[in-house]
């Protein structure tokens, strides 16, 4: 094979030869259908790949509402205390209180008596408050004394063993208008008791223990006790009318677990 110094000063000798076509070192006549001179074994052009995508429909999220609160957590605003559920731990005592008519509230649930209130009021429906949050020790001495007067069948159907009280998560309270249905079922028929019955849900409370749901809640009728659960789901056991039990698929708190 002629070297390249060989061919170069061949092309200078002879002008000719230089401008002959056969002088070309990769001619385009001899490039093959690839672009590529003969034995050239180097990669030829690329192709970019097809790189359309087609997004298929896009995933259905499902949300549940409901379970936006804990129903076990006893700092939740759900949480469901019953015979059947005690609050974990039983001797559970909440964070910060507000006094509220003398009744101390977790700072949500006060701050909700607070417009609640002053909403009756201005309904001539005005009422006060007894027996807000209570702690463990102060249930027990209640329960017990309600066992020492009335038996424990009987004081099972109208008072709460200490760990199994509403009272204790500082979200309920006592409701009353005049001292002769203080913690009466007549308070129900009172202006304060009609109107929290009607109007309690658009402020997040609800009444607990309802008329005819004893063989649910396992408490006999109660108008005055007034839970605060928050406006959509004191709105939603209203608009059902069920309690906490029936909405959440719990079982009856007949009795103690």
């Amino acid at each position: 094979m002629l070297g390249i110094s060989t061919v170069l000063g061949a092309l200078a000798f002879n002008p000719a030869l230089a401008a002959s076509p056969v002088a070309t070192l990769a001619p385009a006549a001899a490039l093959g259908a690839t672009g590529k001179t003969p034995g050239d074994d180097s990669i030829g052009p690329i192709e970019a790949p097809d790189a359309t995508y087609e997004a298929g429909p896009a995933p259905e999220v499902s949300y549940d509402p409901w379970s936006q609160h804990s129903i076990d957590d006893p700092t939740s605003i759900w949480v469901v205390v019953n015979k059947a559920r005690p609050l974990d731990p039983i001797d559970y005592v909440p964070g910060d209180l507000e006094t509220v008519s003398g009744a101390q509230l977790t700072p949500e649930a006060a701050d909700a008596m607070v417009a609640m209130r002053e909403a009756a009021a201005d309904a001539g429906a005005g009422f006060s408050l007894s027996n807000g949050y209570r702690p463990y020790s102060e249930q027990r001495y209640i329960y017990n004394g309600y066992v020492a007067d009335l038996g424990q069948t009987l004081a099972d159907r109208g008072s709460l063993r200490p760990g199994y009280s509403e009272h204790q998560t500082g979200l309920s309270a006592d409701a009353y208008q005049s001292s002769t249905c203080r913690i009466q079922a007549c308070f129900g028929s009172e202006a304060a008791g009609e109107w929290l019955a009607e109007h309690g849900h658009e402020f997040g409370y609800i009444l607990r223990y309802p008329e005819g749901k004893d063989d649910i809640t396992g408490i006999r009728y109660e108008p005055w006790h007034v839970r605060y659960v928050g406006v959509d789901l004191a709105s939603a056991l209203v608009e059902s009318e069920q309690t906490m039990e029936e909405f959440f698929g719990l079982e009856a708190a007949l009795t103690y677990r």
